[in-house]
């Protein structure tokens, strides 16, 4: 294969990608590489005035145009949920016209490096840093690692940079009281995007006023380059000691803590023991390979390794090709990512179900030796999120579909069910409580839930059923994190637990009440812990701060095994859940709409694309936030915004139409029989419409059919609002968010 850039592609495929890079990328960025951050020795980078301003071969042939970079910056850490992220130029990393380039994350490292100093003055800084398998990721930990410890700060790292799961840094950001830490990921994105999650001392997600913190000082960096024409970033010595591999070495990279942490919940001895004793081997797709790594250490600790099957465990930033393709979704031949989300849904001519990110797993043909019963348990690059997915014979299809089932064909025998996040952790959190119950724990405290609004319907019916409160938060870990934070505040202080969710719903949990389970419909869960977890200097936690795939695959195979034991699938228990629990809001859907091809490689054509995306989403997000805020400030009625819906959307029904309402980071549709959720995704042009209920049909119906509209408004529309107040509806968005987030 070709060598680009000192990168050999592993396939055809990368190669396409690779080569398309190689072409939009220019002689002058390729040959102005600005330091080499494999010199071993201390060296400082000069930032200079040149550089804030754009190239021009003639004028400014230093130019970077860090101003644009960093406005494009501000305004994704603003919004962020999961990291401020983006494309990068994987063949040429100091490329700023991309979003990540290493300029970047060296004025980014440096402002949070700066902002920690003067929070913790005269005291000893200590952060964890790491990684997945994305491009380049190895040499922006090597920035971040070589700039924090020019500033004093200790940095643990795994040796030789290697990958660890982002719970792995997030659990020992709190265990061993760091400062906080830094993760390099961008989830289960498409392959040239990547990011910098921050995380603060206690292990979660930054909200946007710590990130804003770092932000500013950039800022500061800035204008003291304008002034005085260059500004000196250091960088320490490869081997200087605050760059602390031993550490991480002597604690087996946290897996020996984190297997504890596991035995005192998931990997009790009765789940222990269902794993050990299965027939049917469970598989781990382990995409990109970065959880093999750990997970497989924690497995064997956990004596259960001769449990599993490992499909990818070698560490791949093209991801063995998951999710990648030669055709967009229109059939134009092209690169294209569909990313490495395994729910990501479609529809063939033919109305059938597609799954892209699947058909590309070939599990056709991988898995023609697995019995009918076998789960394949899939996550993804930074091992934070997991899909279930169980083989079934074809004769099932008619009975999954009435339960709200979705599959692909293996063969013309086999089936395989995929299971919805919203699906599988029903399962799970149920599966859980009867293992509590079962142990005589259950009665020992009040029991309560997190859940994002865009979370099924399911979930809060099954709290109701078993006498759980449900808390709703806005959609990210971080906002989980927060909730459990104000929790163990009152907790401390001898209170009655009462939280106010996002709904405005003030919910009185009792005294020393126990997580069961928090999650997100995109994947990501954790476990409450029974006895607070503590950590070295006696902080507690309701429970960690950061999903983990590793204890949802230990929970998730206990399940499996137990209904295993039974002579039951997954299929028959989520019947049985739903059954059992007075469960009628069974189906769940989620639709994204994309304004741009992601996968374009020409950034200048990307950024025009997605500007324009961002205004389109932006249209649409205002349509219905400004209706929710209207309504909430006393300024329009439900009759007047149902008068609207019926005009804009005249083949739908919104005479059962309950309410409206702001939830953080989108507008809540609550029906009588669904709810339908618009949200604008944080980081990307991208509109999400969530919708569950009790018809399969409508909640389509109406998350297709509202997530598309293009925002314009009609005169109705504009008799009940005034421009100004649409105008200022985002800013009056994040002012009522603030509030409600304040610790």
């Amino acid at each position: 294969m070709k060598e680009f850039a000192g990168k050999v592609p592993s396939c055809e495929l990368e190669m396409e990608l690779f080569d398309q890079i190689e072409k939009n990328t220019p002689d002058y960025i390729k040959e102005n590489k600005l330091f080499d951050i494999n010199e071993n020795e201390a060296f400082a980078f000069t930032l200079k005035r040149e550089h804030l301003y754009p190239y021009d071969k003639k004028n400014n042939p230093q130019g970077l145009n860090l101003k644009d970079w960093f406005a494009n910056y501000e305004k994704e850490a603003r919004v962020s949920t999961a990291g401020i992220r983006g494309p990068q130029n994987i063949l040429y990393p100091h490329d700023t016209r991309f979003p990540i380039n290493t300029v970047g994350i060296t004025l980014a490292t440096l402002a949070k490096a700066l902002v920690l100093k003067e929070k913790y003055p005269n005291s000893a800084l200590k952060k964890i840093l790491g990684r997945e398998v994305r491009y380049n990721s190895e040499a922006f930990m090597k920035i971040i690692a070589r700039i924090q410890a020019a500033q004093g700060v200790k940095t643990l790292v795994s040796k030789d940079y290697k990958t660890i799961p982002i719970w792995m840094a997030s659990f020992l950001a709190y265990k061993l009281d760091l400062n906080g830490g830094e993760f390099i990921t961008s989830s289960h994105g498409i392959s040239v995007k990547n990011a910098t999650k921050d995380l603060n001392n206690q292990g979660s997600q930054y909200l946007p006023e710590e990130s804003m913190e770092f932000v500013e000082k950039i800022r500061e960096i800035f204008k003291e380059t304008e002034e005085k024409g260059e500004y000196k970033i250091y960088f320490s010595a490869a081997d200087d000691t605050s760059i602390d591999m031993a550490e991480m070495d002597n604690i087996n990279d946290g897996v020996d803590l984190y297997t504890q942490y596991l035995q005192d919940g998931v990997a009790n001895a009765n789940n222990i023991a269902l794993i050990q004793n299965t027939k049917n081997k469970i598989y781990i797709e382990s995409v990109g390979g970065s959880a093999y790594r750990t997970l497989n250490r924690i497995l064997k600790k956990l004596e259960i390794e001769d449990s599993f099957t490992w499909l990818h465990t070698e560490e791949d930033p093209f991801f063995h090709s998951i999710g990648k393709s030669k055709f967009d979704p229109k059939g134009n031949r092209t690169f294209y990512d569909y990313s490495v989300d395994a729910a990501v849904m479609s529809k063939n001519a033919d109305g059938t179900v597609k799954m892209p990110v699947i058909e590309t797993l070939h599990y056709d043909k991988i898995l023609t030796e697995a019995p009918v019963g076998t789960t394949i348990l899939i996550t993804d690059p930074d091992h934070d999120r997991l899909t279930v997915t169980q083989i079934e014979n074809a004769e099932n299809a008619a009975k999954l579909s009435a339960t709200g089932i979705d599959f692909v064909p293996l063969n013309d025998d086999r089936i395989l069910c995929v299971y919805t996040a919203n699906q599988a952790f029903l399962m799970i959190m149920d599966f859980w409580a009867k293992g509590l119950r079962a142990s005589g724990k259950w009665d020992s405290h009040p029991r309560f839930i997190i859940k994002t609004t865009a979370s099924a319907l399911s979930w809060d019916e099954w709290a109701k059923n078993n006498d759980v409160k449900v808390i709703n938060v806005p959609v990210g870990f971080k906002e989980i994190a927060n909730i459990l934070k104000k929790a163990e505040k009152q907790i401390a202080q001898n209170k009655e637990v009462v939280i106010n969710d996002v709904f405005g719903y003030d919910i009185n949990l009792g005294r020393e009440p126990r997580l069961i389970f928090a999650g997100e419909e995109s994947g990501g869960m954790i476990i409450g812990a029974e006895n607070l977890i503590e950590s070295t200097k006696g902080r507690k936690a309701l429970a960690m701060r950061e999903k983990s795939a590793t204890e949802a695959i230990i929970v998730a195979s206990a399940l499996a095994c137990s209904l295993e034991k039974d002579g039951k699938l997954l299929s028959d228990n989520l019947k049985d859940v739903f059954l059992n629990n007075n469960i009628d809001g069974k189906f769940d859907f989620r639709k994204d709409i994309s304004y741009y091809n992601e996968s374009e490689s020409d950034i200048e054509k990307l950024k025009v694309a997605k500007k324009a995306g961002e205004e389109l989403r932006t249209k649409n997000d205002k349509f219905y936030l400004t209706l929710a805020l209207a309504k909430r400030d006393g300024l329009i009625t439900l009759d007047n915004i149902k008068e609207i819906f019926a005009e804009v959307f005249p083949a739908l029904d919104f005479s059962d139409l309950l309410d409206v309402k702001f939830v953080g980071d989108g507008t809540y549709l609550e029906f009588a029989d669904k709810y339908v959720e618009i949200r604008p995704s944080g980081t990307d042009a991208k509109t999400k419409a969530y919708s569950a209920g009790l018809k399969k049909d409508k909640i389509l119906e109406y998350a297709a059919t509202l997530g598309i509209y293009n925002g314009e408004l009609t005169n109705t529309y504009k008799k009940y609002i005034n421009q100004d107040y649409y105008n200022n509806s985002k800013a009056h968005a994040a002012e009522i968010y603030d509030a409600w987030s304040v610790l």
